[in-house]
């Protein structure tokens, strides 16, 4: 399991810190504990002092684990609780080996495993209770005294650790969650821009090449007229392409660096591509024509551009209606046909899916069905 990013962010800092805890913790290991032992084999109340000199050196001994109680927590708990045993043999205060445990034990809960976690609080607890059984009669008064204060903050150090290493895992995994929503939606983006993009195009180039199919016998200059409107859109298909693909692989491109997403202002052009092919359109405007959003002259253009499509390649009608109304709080955009009434919604689908996620990302409102009186009518509303 890695280590929570808390913790794990900077283990240079995290090494300097355990290395730099040597010399203070054997400073207080000298003053409070050191200088005079009561070993307990003496079996009476006789005192050992100790000298200044091997008292430190005593003190930098049992403090030098703690140098490598970032990188080898559970071996550096263990040597604590084997000098902890010594120190009770030895009459020492207990209550600096067993702070220093509690404070390590929190970094175990913290970066390590729960079951390396779970057996380093059974092992100080353990310990714990081994140096509160020398001498036996001592060990009610212990449990209730300054001793049994310290496996209270032992415990809660370790709950707090737990706590913070659930907390740390709770938070990668909705980082996790986050940028799998992100790569999610960035493929839904890539497949609407691609379907609508391939579609309108393949759909215009089917249709003028079986145009020019019927009458390159008899007009050849139709089917001339008509392969080279299939070779302008080719061409325009494919350098849309190539755009879309180069800004996928800089993954610091500005999208709308190179050349500009289509808006509103296309719709006209959207409309000529569509006489050639032989579906007249007429485009009306209504309302204060004024620039939007990106995103929104973007999302209505593509809704546009998909109803077209699907008349022209579905609906088998003569005339398509596109009404764009500018309003104070919405743009609204409708497309009608006079087909069969199925033009904007037949075929696979993925036209009608790829225009609910279009207006459902700003939060507007689609609907789309045949008319009584016949035709297909696309109507979104866009809040602006």
């Amino acid at each position: 399991m890695p280590r929570p990013p808390a913790l794990r962010a900077r283990p240079d800092f995290l090494t300097l810190l355990s290395w730099s805890a040597v010399p203070v913790f054997a400073l207080v290991l000298l003053a409070t504990t050191l200088w005079r032992v009561r070993p307990a084999l003496f079996g009476d109340d006789r005192y050992l002092r100790v000298g200044p000199l091997p008292g430190l050196l005593l003190a930098v001994l049992l403090a030098l684990p703690l140098g490598w109680a970032a990188k080898r927590a559970v071996p550096v708990l263990g040597l604590l609780l084997a000098e902890t045993l010594t120190a009770r043999l030895l009459g020492a205060k207990l209550w600096p080996l067993l702070l220093a445990c509690a404070v390590l034990l929190f970094y175990v809960a913290a970066v390590r495993p729960r079951r390396t976690a779970a057996w380093s609080l059974v092992a100080v607890l353990a310990g714990w209770t081994a140096v509160q059984l020398l001498p036996p009669a001592e060990f009610a008064a212990r449990v209730t005294g300054p001793s049994g204060t310290l496996v209270v903050v032992t415990a809660s150090c370790w709950i707090a650790g737990s706590w913070l290493q659930l907390r740390q895992e709770h938070a990668a995994t909705l980082r996790s969650q986050a940028a799998e929503q992100a790569v999610q939606a960035e493929r839904l983006r890539i497949a609407r821009e691609l379907h609508d993009l391939v579609a309108h195009s393949i759909g215009a180039v089917a249709i003028q090449a079986g145009a020019a199919r019927r009458v390159i016998a008899n007009r050849p200059a139709e089917a001339a007229e008509a392969l080279g409107a299939i070779e302008q859109t080719s061409r325009e298909t494919l350098a849309g392409l190539r755009r879309m693909l180069g800004a996928l692989r800089r993954a610091d491109a500005d999208p709308v660096a190179g050349a500009p997403a289509p808006g509103l202002a296309d719709v006209e052009r959207l409309a000529a591509a569509a006489g050639e092919n032989g579906l007249r359109v007429a485009v009306s405007w209504h309302g204060e024509r004024r620039p939007l959003a990106p995103e929104v002259e973007l999302s209505a253009f593509r809704i546009i551009q998909e109803a077209v499509t699907n008349t022209m390649r579905h609906a088998r009608a003569g005339l398509c209606t596109v009404s764009v109304d500018f309003t104070a709080t919405e743009l609204a955009v409708e497309v009608l046909d006079d087909g069969r009434g199925g033009g904007g919604g037949v075929g696979t689908g993925y036209g009608l899916i790829g225009m609910r996620e279009r207006v459902g990302l700003l939060h507007g409102s689609l609907t789309a069905g045949p008319r009584p009186e016949g035709g297909f009518q696309v109507v979104a509303r866009l809040p602006i």
